[in-house]
């Protein structure tokens, strides 16, 4: 019978890269990490051995837990969060499961350092419009949710970084950059090995957008007119970033799971209208 308290991978990975998407927790010991530090998308490492100390973090959150065989860890993890009254489910099979499935993985080799509160912080230009939303997006959903962006004025970057231990991105002369025809996006795709098709497809139409190439994707005129139309709405960059991540999600969406949709009016055997 199956487990009421467990998430197979394929449920998951449907999961992975949506707002909607739990909260996902990996509790494997030291030595299975350091045996293959990577880690699933957006996910964050604890101890199992302390989760009555920071289980309260995670309420009112959906929660996946990720040990390495689904086990004894996980399965104890999730039913001391589960005493707490949080939704928690363990990810059947664990890392090793997802490994062998082919599930995306996040390198951590390039991750930044995280502050006091366990977020990263990145700094870059103020008001952006396609690479500069389209990084924090994919930071968001993919490395780190609860990430810290500030944005400056593009001559006080470097120092911004310096004072707040911040992270630069899409500045010229910066690891986190353009790389010839390549956006930010790109670059941050391949060091964090998120390579998959959606991202592979979302990338480009970002590429053609931020660089007007709109021979490389027919929606980028689109996307970009869109992202044009949100820069203008909002004062607050802030603001605009959260009114930004829906964009992203619902192309997201289409670029996994809608490309070969269409839509005609009216509905096939409703007729001509008159």
């Amino acid at each position: 019978m199956p487990s009421t308290t467990a998430i197979t991978v394929s449920q998951l990975s449907r999961l992975i890269g949506l707002p909607g998407a739990p909260v996902i927790i990996d509790v494997r010991i030291d030595e299975d990490f350091d045996a293959d530090p990577r880690l699933l998308p957006a996910s964050c490492r604890r101890d199992f051995k302390s989760v009555s100390n920071w289980a309260a973090a995670f309420a009112g959150k959906p929660v996946a837990v990720v040990c390495q065989k689904g086990q004894k860890l996980s399965q104890g993890v999730v039913a001391w969060l589960r005493h707490e009254g949080i939704s928690a489910e363990s990810l059947e099979g664990g890392f090793e499961a997802w490994r062998d499935a082919g599930g995306l993985l996040v390198r951590t080799d390039k991750m930044p350092p995280r502050n006091e509160r366990g977020a990263t912080v990145w700094v870059t230009r103020s008001r952006p419009k396609v690479d500069r939303i389209a990084c924090p997006w994919l930071i968001r959903r993919f490395l780190d949710p609860d990430a810290v962006f500030l944005f400056v004025e593009p001559a006080e970057v470097l120092a911004v970084a310096d004072r707040f231990q911040a992270v630069r991105f899409d500045i010229d002369n910066v690891f986190w950059s353009h790389r010839g025809e390549r956006c930010t996006f790109d670059t941050m795709i391949e060091e964090f090995g998120l390579e998959s098709e959606a991202l592979d497809r979302l990338a480009v139409i970002i590429r053609a957008a931020d660089t007007a190439s709109f021979d490389l994707a027919p929606q980028a005129a689109g996307f970009l007119a869109a992202s044009l139309g949100l820069s203008r709405m909002f004062r607050d960059d802030l603001e605009q970033l959260e009114a930004g991540m829906l964009l992203y999600d619902a192309f997201f969406r289409w670029c996994r799971d809608a490309t070969e949709e269409t839509h005609n009016w009216p509905a096939a055997g409703m007729g001509k209208p008159t």
